[in-house]
């Protein structure tokens, strides 16, 4: 993540995530974390890990849309999730802090870069209203908790490349669950709740027998 970090072209988004990385409080807690309670990447580490999957493909396609602020895409990338910090909790079990509960983690999120931002008082004012939407929308919908709508090319891509990185790692989870349960890679898997679906292993399926 660091080395994503220094090579930013823009010193405000640079000395913002510095801000976090350097915070000794956060960067232990980041490395801990999971990403959610039961969800995707819920283990410890696991939002660590959830980030740096997606400031990559976040990387590859700001190069693909030439329209996009790829420095800003990135910071989104790292700070979207940075009030699960404080949402959750992961010492003998994972769960809910009050604070999770009642705020959740967009608006604790929220809270925290503005803390940061007070620390950076030549932090453009249009910079940070596009930081704030990308935090604010990146649950894509208002029936997912997302306060708004993205509506920046940033703010769209960062929701749905969140989005595919989580469904992505739930497939790979459900895969692994699957074959220790002892499940041939060449059928379906038990009903997914979370993607509503089976699934099918591809790989798995061309290389099997049977029922084509």
């Amino acid at each position: 993540m660091n080395s994503y970090v220094n090579s930013f072209r823009d010193p405000h988004l640079k000395a913002l995530l510095r801000a976090f990385l350097d915070d000794p409080e956060i960067a232990a807690a980041f490395r801990q974390a999971p990403a959610a309670k039961a969800m995707h990447h819920a283990w410890l580490g696991g939002l660590l890990e959830h980030v740096v999957s997606l400031i990559g493909v976040c990387e590859l396609a700001a190069k693909h849309y030439p329209e996009v602020h790829r420095d800003l895409l990135l910071t989104g990338a790292v700070l979207h999730d940075i009030g699960k910090l404080q949402e959750l909790v992961w010492k003998k079990s994972f769960d809910y802090t009050m604070q999770g509960q009642l705020l959740g983690h967009i608006t604790i999120g929220y809270g925290m870069i503005e803390k940061k931002l007070e620390t950076l008082p030549d932090f453009p004012p249009r910079l940070r209203v596009l930081v704030q939407h990308m935090v604010l929308s990146h649950h894509g919908k208002y029936e997912f908790g997302s306060p708004k709508l993205p509506m920046t090319p940033e703010a769209i891509l960062l929701h749905y490349l969140d989005d595919m990185d989580a469904k992505m790692q739930t497939v790979r989870s459900e895969f692994g669950r699957a074959a220790t349960a002892g499940r041939d890679s060449a059928q379906m898997t038990e009903w997914i709740r979370s993607l509503e679906r089976p699934l099918l292993e591809t790989t798995g399926y061309l290389s099997g027998e049977g029922d084509e």
